[in-house]
């Protein structure tokens, strides 16, 4: 039976590539019975039904899956954020991040449209993320810059292409690969936000030998942290790990705790504070979901 990747899913159809060919796919019944979801990344067993169709049979075992968005078998995530129009709202793209690490994936953070700003103003938001540990593109697809650092970071692996709408997802795409011709879209006057231009999940290639997801846009509604334990959102934190066995108590969740390794790492400067404000807040919003009962 043959086997293939599934690069695109929409309106229960998924286009499998197999053997330098792409097969419109249905979903057994079975699957839906079982509870199996068809994932944009995901490699599946599937029987030809007819030419260029087929059903899928069985999925294969998955190495990783994202819940928002939904992709299997990523390597890493590229999170993009604009530099400006719409402006960059840090928690988010830090929220994003601590989503990112929770499904065990690595993550590349793009600021994108730096010719909107001074490149003074878009080195200091790269700094913050080089100095936690992340991997940083500045880029403009606009200005084509920063292309060549963002196809190296994408060589030979499969990548979800993430981040909220009108940063200029589809727009990088396209610069990377301009035969995509992939709809893009404006800010809103009203909301400030991007309209959403990508409908449907897709599996893109980008030369010379990676894989990217494009996904629709989402907001902060779909990054829900409560699920992860409080114990455990500091290992998602990639600063914290050069200083946190200083801590003077086993286990410091680094917030109210004397003798904070971490806190005295903010307070010198070590470890960024926007970073660390936003760690507290996602904390206290644990916190508050264990002490209400909503995963006990």
């Amino acid at each position: 039976m043959p086997e293939g990747r599934v690069t695109r899913a929409y309106s229960g159809h998924y286009y499998v590539e197999s053997g330098g060919e792409t097969f419109d796919c249905v979903a057994r019944g079975r699957l839906r019975k079982e509870r199996k979801e068809v994932l944009v990344g995901d490699m599946v067993s599937f029987s030809v039904t007819g030419p260029g169709s087929g059903a899928i049979e069985d999925i294969l075992p998955r190495k990783s899956r994202l819940v928002r968005p939904p992709v299997a078998n990523v390597d890493q995530a590229v999170v993009v954020m604009a530099c400006d129009d719409p402006e960059p709202d840090l928690e988010l793209l830090d929220r994003m991040l601590v989503a990112v690490g929770a499904a065990g994936l690595g993550a590349v953070v793009c600021f994108n449209k730096m010719d909107l700003v001074s490149d003074y103003a878009s080195r200091k938001l790269a700094r913050i993320y080089k100095r936690a540990g992340y991997t940083v593109v500045r880029a403009s697809a606009r200005a084509r810059w920063g292309l060549r650092a963002l196809r190296r970071a994408l060589a030979g692996k499969i990548s979800v292409f993430s981040g909220p709408s009108g940063v200029g997802k589809s727009a990088l795409l396209n610069a990377l690969e301009p035969g995509l011709r992939l709809r893009c879209g404006e800010i809103s006057a009203k909301t400030g936000r991007g309209r959403h231009t990508t409908r449907h999940s897709m599996l893109l290639s980008v030369q010379p030998d990676g894989f990217v997801a494009d996904t629709p846009g989402f907001s902060k509604l779909d990054l829900d942290l409560t699920g992860l334990r409080r114990e455990n959102l500091g290992d998602l934190f990639p600063e914290f790990a050069a200083v946190r066995d200083r801590c003077r108590f086993t286990g410091c969740l680094h917030h109210k705790e004397p003798g904070c390794a971490v806190k005295a790492a903010v307070e010198a400067g070590e470890v960024s504070e926007s970073r660390y404000t936003h760690y507290v807040k996602f904390l206290e919003e644990i916190i508050e979901a264990e002490r209400k009962g909503k995963f006990w």
